[in-house]
C-alpha cells in the first residue's frame, strides 16, 4: 500500500502542482519516508523490535503529513473531500482495499481528476495506517510471548549449556 501511495503521490505532485512549489518535494518526501521507513523497520525487526517500532512510527508520522498535505490540498480548491459513509468513499475504499499493486494504480490515475486522485490517496494512507496499527499489536502480543532478542539468545544459550553439560 505504501508503494502505491509514493507511486500516487509523485503523479499527483507533478500533473496538479506548479513547477517551483515546496509542496512537490514535501509531499514526495513524506510518501517516500512512509514507504522506505516500512521497509527498514521491517528488515530491521530480526534484531531489535524496538527499532522496529520506532522506524514504524516515523513511517506513520510521515504518512499522516501527506494525508494532511491531500486534505490541504482539496479544502483551499474547494474540491470534495469523500466522507466517510458516502457512495464515492465507500466504492473507493472497496477498490483500494483490493487493490495492493501499484501498477494498477498507476493506470487507473492517468484519466482521473485531481479531487478524485487526492481522495483515493487519503483512503490508501488510511488503510496503510490501520495496517500499520495492526502490525504494531501482532508485534507487541509476539514480544509479549516470545520476548526479544536477546531473551531468545539467553535460551538459546542456555539450551545449548545443558545440551551439552557432561562435555564442559
Amino acid at each position: 500500500k505504501s508503494v502505491c501511495v509514493y507511486d500516487i503521490t509523485y503523479y499527483f505532485t507533478h500533473k496538479f502542482l506548479k513547477i517551483g512549489d515546496r509542496t512537490i518535494d514535501q509531499m514526495i518526501q513524506a510518501a517516500r519516508s512512509g514507504k522506505q521507513n516500512i521497509v527498514e523497520g521491517c528488515s530491521a525487526s530480526t534484531t531489535s523490535a524496538e527499532t522496529e517500532i520506532k522506524l514504524l512510527n516515523v513511517a506513520k508520522a510521515s504518512l499522516k503529513e501527506l494525508l494532511e498535505d491531500y486534505k490541504d490540498y482539496l479544502r483551499v480548491r474547494n474540491l470534495e473531500l469523500w466522507t466517510e459513509g458516502s457512495d464515492k468513499h465507500e466504492q473507493a475504499r472497496r477498490v483500494c482495499a483490493t487493490h495492493n499493486d501499484s501498477e494498477y494504480y498507476r493506470k487507473a490515475i492517468e484519466e482521473r481528476s485531481d479531487e478524485t486522485i487526492a481522495n483515493i490517496a487519503i483512503i490508501l494512507i488510511k488503510q496503510t495506517d490501520y495496517l500499520i496499527k495492526k502490525y504494531f499489536e501482532f508485534i507487541k502480543q509476539d514480544f509479549l510471548e516470545n520476548g526479544g532478542i536477546k531473551e531468545e539468545m539467553t535460551r538459546e544459550r542456555l539450551k545449548w549449556r545443558n545440551e551439552h553439560k557432561d562435555t564442559q
